[in-house]
């Protein structure tokens, strides 16, 4: 654990020492008591037995027959996984479901597909780590690649938001289709899981393109929490209602990981029940906008790249005053991880309107959904991102500034705003919803 002390010079009184989630470690920073808030989600449940959790839950699925029953006459089935920016527990949940698929009918021809969206492919050891050796040696395994329009199956209609239906082709030959995913706060989707397996998971290049298109991103009902008339979340249920997701194997996780409940059944219906229960904990309110917020993106895998970093500061601009500072602590292991036509759509831009600017003028561009975020965000406020493996220089394109450590981003921050301010921290970045009192 990384520590930053003496970080409010010449104050004195009681301090706070938070913990922020950074990497597969943790920082530490000293914050005066009496002028910080802190807002976490509130103490999850953990589920004690995961595989005999996940096992009870397949046979009494939300709004749906039980999984063995819906797999006893199939011969193909097709289980959607995420990608490994997420922090779904794809390796323990695998084995129960596929036992209890088998045991129901040892005869079905099982792949797995990795949603991959518009991200890069999971190979090598990332890709062991993701599913376990066991299940890639057992089963056949492949990242769905969105551009490769040989993977795809596009049918003669559109959603009402003008999405076209394009979706990989094992979709729409499998007879059964099965979503694995983690229902957490999503920065315009209102939250990931559920139908988000198909759209973008596993949607075609020109139908992401439209579902993170400038127009959709600009709703102002495109944000965190939010589902109803979210024009993202409704595109993508028509998209699922277009193609096939029968059933899901959705997760919540506290703020360490651990699993704290499972839903399963139909892709709405234990979408949503998962949606209610995670408010319960996530959704937190806060006095007033902050001077300086400091968050994380929280932890890996998700703060692997600056790309998903976007996310943590779209958090922490909720909470930050106009003209303040936001603090993010992101490791940022794999640099842009895969992400260049970000970087190539801020580098050179004098301001965020000039970001802006250039999506709407180049829209569709891989991307172009991240970078309008951050342009959003940095007309708000000025960033600081403490990590020890990026380029500062790559920052700057990004028209970020680049901190090694705690010390140095506060007392940048001190040099922007002031040092008699108000802190906000919000140490599990996008895994909470802040919400004014």
């Amino acid at each position: 654990m990384r520590r930053s002390k003496g970080l409010i010079r010449g104050m004195v009184g009681k301090y706070v020492r938070i913990s922020i989630p950074y990497g597969l470690g943790r920082l530490e920073v000293e914050l005066p008591d009496e002028r910080v808030e802190v807002l976490r989600s509130r103490h999850m449940p953990v589920v004690k037995d995961l595989e005999h959790e996940v096992l009870t839950r397949l046979e009494n699925p939300i709004s749906s027959p039980p999984l063995s029953r819906m797999v006893s006459e199939v011969s193909k089935m097709l289980i959607i996984v995420p990608d490994n920016t997420r922090a779904c527990p794809t390796k323990e949940i695998l084995p129960p479901l596929l036992k209890c698929t088998e045991k129901a009918n040892p005869r079905v021809d099982i792949e797995i597909l990795i949603a991959t969206g518009l991200h890069k492919p999971v190979t090598g050891e990332e890709l062991v780590e993701l599913l376990g050796r066991e299940v890639i040696e057992s089963y056949f395994v492949e990242n769905h690649k969105a551009s490769e329009e040989e993977r795809l199956t596009k049918l003669p209609k559109r959603t009402s938001f003008n999405t076209p239906i394009e979706v990989n082709k094992k979709v729409l030959t499998s007879d059964l289709v099965l979503g694995v995913g983690l229902i957490e706060p999503h920065f315009f989707a209102g939250y990931s899981g559920g139908r988000k397996s198909l759209l973008p998971g596993v949607a075609g290049a020109n139908a992401i393109f439209n579902n993170h298109g400038y127009k959709m991103i600009a709703s102002p009902k495109a944000r965190s929490g939010v589902l109803s008339g979210n024009p993202v979340h409704e595109d993508m249920v028509e998209f699922m209602e277009m193609t096939k997701l029968d059933f899901i194997v959705n997760v919540m996780v506290d703020e360490r990981k651990r699993v704290s409940g499972v839903f399963v059944g139909d892709p709405i219906e234990a979408h949503l029940a998962g949606v209610r229960e995670l408010d319960k904990y996530v959704k937190v309110r806060f006095r007033e906008e902050a001077d300086i917020v400091i968050t994380s993106n929280g932890g890996y895998p998700l703060d692997r790249n600056i790309y998903q970093a976007v996310k943590g500061m779209d958090t922490a601009a909720l909470v930050v005053r106009e003209g303040g500072v936001i603090v993010i602590a992101s490791e940022c292991r794999d640099g842009l991880g895969g992400h260049e036509h970000f970087l190539r759509l801020v580098r050179g831009t004098a301001n965020p309107d000039e970001v802006l600017e250039r999506i709407r003028e180049m829209e569709p561009i891989h991307d172009q959904w991240e970078a309008q975020i951050l342009a959003r965000v940095l007309k708000k406020a000025r960033v600081i991102v403490v990590t020890d493996r990026m380029s500062h220089e790559t920052l700057r394109d990004l028209h970020l500034i680049g901190a090694k450590n705690l010390d140095e981003a506060l007392e940048i921050a001190y040099n922007i705003v002031g040092k008699d301010v108000r802190i906000t921290c919000i140490p599990e970045g996008p895994y909470v919803i802040p919400m004014k009192h």
